[in-house]
């Protein structure tokens, strides 16, 4: 008798592709009915004249809520992947600690005190929400990075150098192909968190789905508040399960 073989474990259930698009279409019903939604947010603030969030539509303050958020993310993978790959080279491994300790206490900052810091020299509006997300989403990109790259088989390093592959083949070819699942894991973390973060922009002038947030809480209005949490929940989900997929898949494609 035959033994059945054994699923691999990087076998990947089609109906889970599923699951993105359907919180996709979710967030754009949620984002498209709120207008019409009237008499459902009545009861969260009944004495209040207004129920809907109408100083700016809720597809453009997503679209710029996005747009923060992938500006800052951009930037934030740029240096924490290249902070990481440097720590680990030979040459640069006595960064090491100096390179940790700075991506910690950028996420120990407390993101309000980065805004009030850098609102005098940048000014009110969308950079100083930028400076704010790229400081609180290092740490996990570098932290993964690292980790990524220092469980690189070092067999298979020899292997290549064995080749004849130059280092920085090695890198592109190698290490960071089989460090892409981890590194993506710090990346997953880093945008998701940012995600609910970005809404604090809403308090220096950059318009988003804060905006709502920082509306309901002045004028005491539950409506507003549950609006735009509603919304960037939903976004930072979907964002969150799109990330699953490709780390799922990147993680089948690693021996």
């Amino acid at each position: 008798m035959t033994s059945r073989p054994a699923h691999p474990r990087s076998a990947y259930h089609p109906i889970r592709l599923l699951w993105p698009l359907m919180w996709l279409v979710l967030l754009a019903v949620v984002v498209l009915m709120i207008p019409y939604a009237q008499a459902l947010f009545q009861w969260l603030a009944p004495d209040a004249r207004q129920v809907i969030y109408q100083r700016a539509d809720f597809t453009q303050l997503l679209g710029r809520h996005l747009l923060v958020v992938g500006v800052a993310a951009s930037i934030t993978i740029t240096l924490g992947v290249l902070a990481g790959v440097i720590v680990t080279r030979q040459w640069g491994r006595d960064f090491l600690p100096l390179v940790a300790q700075l991506a910690s206490l950028g996420q120990t900052f407390p993101p309000v005190a980065v805004l009030a810091l850098a609102v005098p020299a940048l000014g009110f509006g969308t950079v100083p929400i930028i400076v704010a997300l790229v400081l609180y989403g290092l740490l996990p990109i570098v932290r993964n990075t690292i980790a990524g790259l220092k469980d690189v088989d070092p067999a298979v390093v020899s292997a290549a150098y064995g080749m004849g592959m130059t280092p920085g083949q090695i890198l592109r070819q190698v290490e960071l192909p089989l460090a892409a699942p981890v590194i993506l894991a710090g990346i997953r973390t880093s945008v998701t968190i940012n995600i609910a973060t970005a809404a604090l922009g809403a308090t220096v002038g950059a318009s988003n789905l804060g905006d709502p947030i920082i509306a309901g809480i002045v004028n005491a209005n539950n409506a507003y508040i549950v609006q735009g949490a509603m919304v960037i929940a939903l976004l930072a989900v979907s964002i969150d399960s799109i990330f699953e997929v490709f780390q799922r898949r990147l993680r089948s494609r690693t021996p």
